[in-house]
């Protein structure tokens, strides 16, 4: 089946990429012995099939890279080409650090379900000539890098929404905030993903709230789903995306808070304290920056920390624990 799929890809691919001029659908399936034979070739079963299977075919090509055009011919069908001049791509020319670069950003994504598609483009990039180095004998750091980079991707969110942002697709998904006893349906105009302090972040334009939200992976519950039609909001540039998971995620800082921390514990927070003062009974008295995210942060420590200060950073943390005590 798999063989049967590749050389049905291929054959849509270079008729696509051969033509002159558009070829229809009819044309296409005329022109390739596998869609003839699709749904015994005739009537209108066979119709639909061939139609889902082209479709599918044809996103599977985009998905390779190949630039398929869709035009209106003069009968008023719809017609597809993908022209040579807008596959072709410039001689590639790296030197060493930048060969050296690659390699370890494809080493970063084994984890994760990218692992597959980095070490097809290195493939690639070998085979055209490039001096991309293995993990072996041709290792240009002799096989033992000082630099094994790795982001673990668990979330099944993560793909669907990461080809959601490639394609520019709105999604829908269930959310659980951290405050909230079951989850509510999000829709949501992905922009881009960013991971923060190990964990996965996605910001985009809300649809229901009509503004900006960045939402954790990890509280994403159910499948994400795409829906049809176009963005209705601006996407901003990636600086921008990148500032506001920052602020959502509780990186930066607008205050100070000041809390009671079990000693022994707590150790990521006393990392980021401005002051440590000891406040007896086995407690310590930290000052830290407070910013958006806080009091979820807080709230994983559990009883081990007590917020002194400011009160609605106190009253959001008591609220969380409230909704997590309730299930």
């Amino acid at each position: 089946m798999a063989i049967a799929k590749a050389e049905r890809l291929m054959n849509l691919a270079l008729c696509l990429l051969g033509t002159r001029r558009p070829l229809t659908k009819r044309e296409l399936r005329a022109s390739i012995e596998a869609y003839l034979e699709v749904g015994g070739g005739s009537g209108r079963g066979g119709e639909d099939a061939f139609n889902r299977m082209f479709e599918r075919d044809k996103d599977d090509l985009r998905e390779l890279g190949l630039v398929i055009e869709t035009v209106e011919n003069l009968e008023g069908e719809i017609a597809y080409q993908a022209r040579r001049d807008s596959n072709r791509l410039p001689p590639v020319a790296l030197d060493a650090e930048e060969a050296a670069a690659l390699t370890l950003a494809a080493k970063v994504w084994q984890q994760a379900r990218l692992a597959g598609a980095a070490s097809g483009a290195l493939q690639k990039l070998r085979a055209a000539g490039m001096p991309l180095a293995d993990t072996g004998a041709d290792d240009p750091y002799g096989g033992h890098s000082a630099l094994e980079p790795r982001i673990p991707v668990r979330e099944a969110a993560f793909e669907p929404l990461m080809l959601a942002c490639r394609d520019r697709r709105p999604v829908t998904f269930a959310y659980r905030k951290s405050n909230a006893a079951r989850p509510e349906t999000r829709h949501v105009e992905p922009w881009t993903l960013e991971c923060w302090r190990g964990h996965w972040y996605l910001a985009g334009h809300d649809r229901d709230r009509g503004a900006e939200r960045v939402f954790r992976l990890s509280r994403i519950t159910g499948p994400v789903r795409s829906r049809a039609g176009a963005y209705t909001a601006e996407v901003p540039d990636h600086v921008t995306v990148r500032e506001t998971v920052e602020r959502w995620a509780g990186e930066i800082a607008t205050a100070t808070a000041r809390i009671r921390l079990r000693q022994g514990a707590g150790y990521p927070l006393r990392a980021r304290a401005s002051e440590v003062r000891d406040a007896g009974d086995g407690w310590d008295e930290l000052e830290i920056p407070y910013g958006h995210g806080l009091d979820a942060w807080l709230v994983e420590f559990g009883p081990d920390v007590v917020v002194l200060e400011p009160a609605e950073l106190r009253a959001d943390v008591v609220d969380r624990l409230r909704a997590v005590a309730k299930g």
